[in-house]
């Protein structure tokens, strides 16, 4: 069994963004821009958006948070967005989810410049996915194939059961994989019996927030397991949605979990930034 380094590979991609950013200020005076909106107090959004910061602060970018109260208005929000879109400083902006219920999260993600949506969550770059063209991808889905990548697991022609079907991770986790050549399987709250549809799998790619759902008898031998979950256990410890001490003895490769995900996503949300603030040099020369 072999651990998947999320944590390893993200530092060097963060490494490479920072060369690259160095190259883009050089050549061009111009410094990649991201922009943050942050509602309410929730602690783990306080908690990821303080580490997006840290990271766009060691890879030269600028960058900006837009903190707001839980009672904040619809308007209020919209005309921050707008504001950023037409900000030639800003090149890439990101709410911070979930929005508190008073909040139409769906016009907010619509609002964002297709050009700056570096969550790729508009339906403009989800349309780009499904249909395999160039466009941001959510970070995450993104960060587990490159860590595919880097081990060399080839996904072409592989099952590979998505456990999740979020519009955040499961739904684009599969676009990536069909578009792979992945023969993808995605199951979720209402699949009957679990269990059937992962025994299948070579690959398992869960996250749904369940501590400990994929179990040892539920996975083949020599299964790859990616672990997105990430959830607080009740000893304050970071834990994943798969029983790792059991499950590792089966697998050939599994993500660990703080370490393995978790840090995959920042280095994304950095690489796309980049892309965005490089299309905008392109655009102006």
């Amino acid at each position: 069994m072999q651990i998947l380094d999320g944590k390893a590979l993200a530092k060097k991609i963060e490494q490479s963004v920072a060369d690259e950013v160095a190259t883009l200020k050089a050549q061009t005076n111009r410094t990649p821009g991201l922009a943050v909106i942050l509602v309410g107090q929730d602690p783990a959004s306080q908690a990821y958006v303080s580490m997006k910061k840290k990271a766009c602060d060691r890879v030269g970018f600028y960058s900006v948070s837009h903190e707001m109260p839980e009672d904040i208005s619809q308007d209020a929000i919209e005309n921050t967005i707008k504001m950023m879109n037409q900000n030639p400083n800003i090149d890439g902006i990101l709410v911070q989810l979930p929005l508190p219920p008073q909040i139409d999260t769906t016009k907010i993600l619509e609002l964002v410049d297709p050009a700056k949506d570096v969550d790729g969550f508009h339906p403009y770059n989800v349309g780009r996915l499904v249909t395999n063209l160039d466009g941001f991808v959510p970070c995450t889905p993104l960060g587990v194939m490159k860590l595919l990548q880097e081990y060399n697991i080839d996904v072409k022609g592989k099952n590979c059961c998505v456990v999740g079907a979020s519009n955040i991770v499961g739904k684009p986790m599969a676009s990536l994989l069909l578009n792979a050549d992945a023969t993808v399987e995605i199951c979720h709250i209402f699949t009957d019996d679990l269990k059937k549809h992962t025994l299948q799998a070579d690959i398992i790619l869960v996250g749904v927030g369940v501590i400990n759902l994929i179990k040892e008898d539920m996975v083949k031998d020599g299964a790859v397991i990616i672990d997105i979950g990430i959830n607080r256990a009740d000893n304050g410890k970071l834990v994943g949605d798969v029983d790792f001490e059991n499950v590792s003895k089966k697998c050939s490769y599994i993500t660990p979990v703080p370490g393995g995900v978790g840090p995959m996503t920042i280095a994304m949300l950095l690489s796309n930034t980049l892309k965005a603030a490089q299309i905008n040099v392109q655009k102006k020369d």
